[in-house]
């Protein structure tokens, strides 16, 4: 029996389990998801599953809204739920923080601006890895929700299409099998961190992706269930999607620069753009044949964005988010890029006691 220390350095001391250990531990990181996490509790409560064997843990990033207000509520009507004080704030702490406080065999994380209509749920992601035998499984996460706005359908739209998101991405794919675990792994048998260790708390962003290249390079198997895909809400304005993919872009700059076999063309084609974008006023005046060449790019660009557009208003149901769609293209690949460009020239100093590399559990044993 163990118990994972969330400072990924620090000791840790023994956790004192209940005689019977729940099935499944349902891992919740959430900060200011007020509007959210009430509907998110809802559906993990109202699971076709045994009681005893599952338990939910909400872990609080100080939240400045009513979400902790929220999340008592519940847990005082509800044994299953508990409450974890995250005051590290990131996503990755507070998983740490929830391994470690956890019982369960199998460990699923649930973020709290999900859509979860399925009353099975649960009951699919064990089945999924008693079919398999994988040490891990991924869910579609399609970015699609009841009530959504004809902006959030663009980005549903625009996210689900090839010019949307990573290539080698399998976040948006309706077909199951053994897959690499880096995109989709969601929930883990305990004995992954065992083996890999637990997330690296110097990420914001990625820390899921990080985590899944280390299962992925240890040779464990990850299984892709399109049965426990989960709708997850789409930003609301532009402004968020941009500072939504500014942050991937750092979390990727920080992989590359942990794990350079992650680098890929592909992965930084946004930067590439934003310094075409930034380059071109001194092409056009210092560069023979210059505005020739700004030209030629711009319109290259333009034509991959219409097609892009073109393949993704094929999927779109709302004609009011047809227009939205040539604007939501740029706003991805922009944002990510000066994401990307911000931490190659101002990386973020976070966790320096940490080192880099090291993300193994200290656990007792009692």
């Amino acid at each position: 029996m163990c118990t994972w220390n969330a400072q990924l350095g620090e000791s840790a001391a023994p956790t004192a389990h209940p005689a019977r250990r729940p099935l499944v531990s349902v891992i919740v990181p959430v900060r200011n998801e007020e509007r959210f996490i009430g509907r998110t509790l809802d559906a993990l409560l109202a699971q076709e599953f045994p009681e005893d064997a599952s338990e939910i843990l909400v872990v609080d990033g100080q939240s400045t809204d009513r979400t902790v207000h929220v999340v008592r509520q519940y847990a005082a009507d509800h044994a299953r739920i508990r409450l974890l004080d995250n005051p590290k704030q990131w996503s990755s702490a507070a998983r740490n923080l929830a391994i470690a406080a956890s019982h369960g065999a199998f460990i699923l994380v649930v973020d709290g601006h999900c859509e979860l209509t399925d009353r099975n749920y649960l009951k699919k992601l064990v089945d999924a890895f008693t079919r398999s035998g994988a040490d891990c499984v991924g869910r579609p996460q399609p970015l699609d929700v009841s009530g959504a706005t004809p902006l959030q359908r663009a980005i549903a739209a625009a996210r689900n299409s090839p010019l949307g998101h990573h290539p080698d991405s399998y976040i948006y794919s309706q077909t199951g099998g053994i897959v690499p675990a880096h995109s989709v792994a969601v929930a883990y048998r305990r004995e992954v961190f065992d083996k890999v260790g637990v997330f690296d708390e110097r990420f914001d962003a990625c820390e899921d992706v990080e985590l899944n290249h280390r299962i992925d390079r240890a040779g464990l198997r990850c299984f892709l269930s399109p049965d426990i895909a989960l709708n997850y809400v789409p930003r609301g304005t532009l402004r968020a999607l941009f500072r939504q993919l500014a942050r991937y872009g750092k979390g990727r700059v920080r992989l590359a620069r942990k794990h350079p076999d992650t680098i890929s063309l592909s992965t930084f084609l946004p930067v590439m753009l934003v310094l075409a974008l930034l380059a071109a006023p001194g092409i056009g005046w210092l560069v023979p044949f210059g505005p020739a060449i700004t030209l030629a790019l711009a319109g290259t660009y333009a034509v991959a964005v219409l097609a892009g557009s073109g393949m993704a208003m094929a999927q779109c149901d709302s004609p009011r988010a047809l227009a939205w769609i040539p604007l939501v293209f740029p706003t991805i690949h922009v944002g990510a890029g000066c994401g990307m460009l911000y931490e190659l020239f101002f990386p973020r100093r976070t966790a320096a006691h940490v080192p880099l590399n090291r993300c193994t559990p200290v656990y007792q044993k009692d």
